[in-house]
């Protein structure tokens, strides 16, 4: 397929040389991780890949060492297990870089579905599961489309609609509206994980 070509060819003309040409700032921020907290300063996690299979993600740590690596994402700058350094990486997307050396060696793409827990599989439905066809990627539709505003469904949702309209075009449109977003500097919380936490808050208020 002449498509998958050109976007594998992608994948390596931007995260080798990358990877060369920002080592100098990797080392840096790994050292400024390592000193404003204690603990390793990459990151590595299990995550689902192509076909669901898993594979070691890679980022800088943005939270204290001794929280939860399941737990939920922080919803604000204020979170406390967001260590100094934390908070800067994440609002500029720095904490994803070491991901360049996973889409360097085919775990990942520069653009594709972000890249979920293997368990949160037996969550979605079998037309969810279709954003396991391709790989996942450092920046997706959904990303470009909402990010933080999105909730887990309407993300997914995005997710589907890039396995269905994926193309080369699509894919370069939305590496150049990814940096247009991080120059930007658009909120990168969440501001609502799932579209059931408005029917559980208004459960709540009449119990």
């Amino acid at each position: 397929m002449i498509y998958a070509f050109f976007k594998r060819s992608l994948d390596i003309f931007v995260s080798l040389p990358s990877l060369v040409i920002l080592s100098p700032i990797l080392l840096i921020t790994a050292l400024l991780v390592r000193l404003s907290s204690k603990g390793p300063a990459v990151f590595r996690q299990q995550r689902a890949g192509l076909h669901g299979k898993p594979f070691a993600l890679y980022k800088f740590r943005t939270m204290t060492a001794d929280v939860d690596p399941f737990g939920a994402s922080p919803k604000s700058a204020d979170d406390p297990r967001l260590t100094r350094s934390g908070r800067f990486l994440r609002e500029r997307s720095l904490d994803e870089l070491p991901q360049l050396f996973n889409v360097a060696v085919g775990q990942m793409s520069l653009v594709g579905p972000r890249p979920l827990y293997v368990s949160q599989i037996a969550e979605w439905n079998e037309d969810q599961k279709r954003r396991l066809l391709v790989k996942p990627g450092l920046t997706g539709l959904a990303q470009i489309s909402g990010r933080g505003a999105l909730t887990r469904e309407q993300k997914l949702d995005m997710d589907i609609e890039y396995v269905d309209k994926r193309s080369f075009w699509l894919d370069i449109r939305i590496i150049c509206a990814t940096f247009a977003l991080i120059f930007h500097r658009k909120s990168i919380y969440e501001e609502k994980y799932s579209q059931d936490e408005h029917t559980r808050g208004q459960q709540d208020a009449h119990n």
